[in-house]
């Protein structure tokens, strides 16, 4: 199983950002997330993050939210979203990156969560309401399985902050764009293009840096990868085709597939 580090050396050495691609797990259903996840790789996606659905997100736009609410509707639950990952991992070969909020590794008891993420091969787990300052026991144990724990920057983190993220950050160090929550955007501002410059700037390769919220177009994609990060995370995009194709299965995986080659054009460092 290739890891996220091996991953980041592939893109580097290919002179291009990773595409990391994000959906929610069990919407619509548990049955049609890997054939989704399927359609991305082919257009060239990189790393799939799965999110598992939560009721009381703090970071999630209204798009995830209301893919969460599919999924919980459906019964989807952390254990088989943990099983249904380890085929995705073993079929497509690429990493596979947990997005899931701290409560729930907490209600499964962090040790047990671990235990089955071991199992399921994955490889890095993001907890957007968990600082660095209160992981250190649980960025241990996840260590001692060989899981990443993704720590997150905005574009406010001032530099003292964001050395101390540096530091105990594995994986990646995921940077949210703009203030505000998740979903699609149609332009960023200068402040959000400025701020991003200066935290790839500060990281100075200490770690592989990606990028998420908002970005939805190629446009997006190009303008990050030209700034220098090492990935480009996007999510609302893909899950807005689902939500408008839940009763067309076909035509929802042949939408992901299409912006997925669309997203990748844009990812070469020209």
């Amino acid at each position: 199983m290739m890891n996220l580090s091996q991953k980041f050396k592939e893109g580097n050495e290919q002179n291009r950002s990773l595409l990391i691609g994000f959906i929610t797990a069990g919407d619509p259903s548990l049955e049609i997330t890997p054939k989704l996840a399927n359609a991305m790789v082919k257009g060239g996606v990189d790393v799939i993050e799965l999110g598992i659905p939560f009721s009381d997100p703090i970071a999630d736009g209204p798009t995830i939210q209301s893919s969460s609410t599919r999924s919980l509707l459906k019964g989807t639950t952390p254990k088989n979203i943990l099983e249904m990952s380890k085929n995705i991992v073993n079929d497509l070969k690429v990493p596979v990156v947990l997005l899931t909020y701290y409560n729930t590794i907490m209600s499964m008891g962090v040790e047990n969560f671990l235990n089955l993420a071991q199992k399921s091969n994955i490889a890095g787990i993001v907890s957007p309401d968990l600082p660095p300052e209160e992981g250190e026991n649980y960025r241990n144990l996840a260590r001692e399985k060989s899981i990443d724990t993704i720590f997150l920057a905005s574009p406010a983190t001032n530099n003292e902050r964001l050395d101390r993220i540096i530091n105990s950050t594995s994986g990646f160090l995921y940077m949210v764009s703009l203030f505000g929550v998740t979903g699609a955007r149609d332009i960023f501002n200068e402040y959000s293009f400025n701020a991003a410059k200066r935290i790839v700037q500060r990281v100075n390769k200490r770690v592989p840096v990606a990028i998420g919220f908002g970005i939805s177009k190629a446009e997006h994609v190009s303008h990050f990868t030209k700034i220098g990060f090492d990935g480009i995370i996007v999510g609302s995009a893909f899950i807005k085709i689902i939500e408008k194709n839940l009763n067309d299965t076909k035509t929802m995986l042949e939408k992901v597939n299409n912006l997925s080659r669309e997203l990748f054009n844009a990812t070469t460092i020209n």
